[in-house]
């Protein structure tokens, strides 16, 4: 088995094939993940779990059953729910809540016969971008790891399922993204990722931040799998891939502000690429943009984080009330925000200053994000539009330190994320490059109007064919 160029749409072919084992398979997985300990990509390994279900699997496909997933390792961000493992969210607070049932969404992985061999780590209760998060660790340094350089951040918060399938731990896993958390990571770590329209999948049995926002999202190695894992979680038939003559995109200029040099290059790059293959590329302003989102995003985010973290801590039967969970926060930068903004609810004011957030909220439920979705709508509608691309984050990973959790790093790496988000369309990430200086993982996001999920992964999977699969990292 060649891990570093492995897919989990092969694996599963070979799989029911009997080409190879899934006990095989899984083993490598759980070998490969024990001897990256610095990545710190994960809270638990289920070694026993994960070695039983494999050999289950094993016996079952001797007599002909086989699953869309049967046999596969994949990973589960540790605030998804999973029967029999601990679920803390990243939060100390909750290290020891062991659920007794999955969430919806790992349910269905698990009965398309995924194999789950463990709870990744993440930004702590998914409130960051950088996944430098003390609370858990298994290397010498806290903070999730880049898988091609582990001194770089991995991007949060579904950072450990990022850094496992940069790192060919495993080909797909499942993460969280509220403004950018399955995408951040997946440009930084060279993996592939859908946001789905808001809604597309069931939300039960995950640590919230907000129901307005949140959503589940499958990572994997390729956008072909990401498909198939889309295919597994909201039904659907096969997608083929999109004729790219066909396809027309917007680029949005405001959204290739702050770029490094790598990353400019390579979304230039990319953009001439599309255009040979006769993709119909268009320049559209959005000029609204920036500001309509700064009066949904944080609003929003911040105000509903208090209620619907309540009503999670009593769902769980811990007993836990929410002053508790923040009084052992681990990061001072969620810390930060639970005790001065979420417990509170309060909203940064001027000058250092908070105010009250519930006028904010209420003006964000009322006109701003109905009016964000009408600029979205109205932006795809008259130019005709599959898609806007852009780079899904400005930069490459940077240093991983405590720094890496600063406000303004928050801000800029959400920076193209986050609108979408707020809207509530759906986005791919789709891994393009690595920078020409730095040698790290460089992402193409694609964002498309709500309930274009299958035609977005089919343009994805189209264009990933041009762009072909990022180099493994060096061992």
């Amino acid at each position: 088995m060649d891990l570093d160029q492995l897919t989990m749409t092969r694996a599963a072919t070979d799989l029911c094939a009997g080409k190879i084992t899934s006990k095989a398979l899984t083993s490598a997985a759980l070998a490969r993940a024990k001897a990256n300990p610095n990545l710190n990509a994960f809270i638990t390994l289920d070694e026993a779990g994960a070695m039983k279900a494999a050999e289950a699997f094993d016996a079952r496909r001797k007599k002909g059953a086989c699953k869309p997933l049967g046999g596969v390792p994949i990973v589960i961000k540790d605030n998804i729910e999973v029967a029999g493992l601990p679920s803390s969210a990243g939060t100390p607070a909750l290290k020891s809540f062991v659920p007794k049932q999955d969430a919806p969404v790992a349910a269905k992985l698990r009965a398309a016969g995924a194999i789950i061999i463990g709870k990744t780590n993440m930004h702590e209760l998914a409130f960051g971008i950088s996944g430098y998060n003390a609370g858990f660790k298994t290397g010498s340094e806290p903070g999730v790891r880049n898988a091609y350089d582990n001194s770089k951040i991995a991007g949060g918060s579904s950072s450990g399922t990022a850094a496992a399938i940069g790192a060919r731990i495993v080909t797909a896993g499942l993460g969280t993204d509220t403004g950018g958390s399955v995408r951040v990571p997946c440009a930084l770590n060279g993996c592939a990722s859908l946001r789905p329209t808001v809604g597309r999948y069931p939300q039960g049995g995950i640590a919230p931040i907000s129901h307005t926002r949140d959503t589940a999202g499958p990572m994997a190695a390729t956008m072909t799998d990401v498909a198939a894992l889309d295919r597994v979680i909201a039904g659907g038939g096969t997608i083929a891939p999109a004729d790219l003559k066909q396809v027309r995109i917007g680029v949005v200029k405001t959204m290739q502000a702050n770029l490094d040099g790598d990353t400019d290059a390579a979304f230039n790059g990319v953009i001439d690429k599309l255009k040979s293959q006769g993709v119909t590329v268009l320049d559209v302003d959005m000029p609204e943009l920036n500001e309509l989102n700064g009066k949904v995003s944080f609003p929003v985010a911040i105000f509903e984080a208090n209620d619907d973290m309540v009503a999670y801590l009593k769902h769980t039967g811990t007993g836990l009330t929410i002053e508790a969970l923040a009084k052992e926060i681990a990061s001072p930068d969620v810390k930060g925000t639970y005790e001065g903004l979420v417990i509170p609810r309060k909203l940064p004011g001027p000058d250092n200053t908070v105010v009250d957030g519930k006028p904010a909220y209420d003006a964000a439920m009322k006109t701003g994000r109905p009016t964000l979705q009408t600029l979205y709508r109205d932006t795809f509608t008259k130019n005709k539009l599959d898609a806007l691309a852009f780079p899904t984050t400005p930069k490459v990973a940077i240093d991983s330190n405590p720094d890496s959790s600063s406000l303004p790093n928050f801000l800029l790496f959400i920076q193209n994320t986050d609108p979408g988000s707020n809207a509530g369309i759906p986005g791919i990430q789709i891994p393009v490059a690595l920078g020409a200086s730095s040698k790290l993982p460089v992402g193409l996001e694609l964002d498309g109007p709500a309930g274009s999920d299958r035609r977005l992964l089919a343009i994805g999977m189209a264009m990933e064919k041009v762009f072909g699969r990022l180099p493994a990292p060096a061992r």
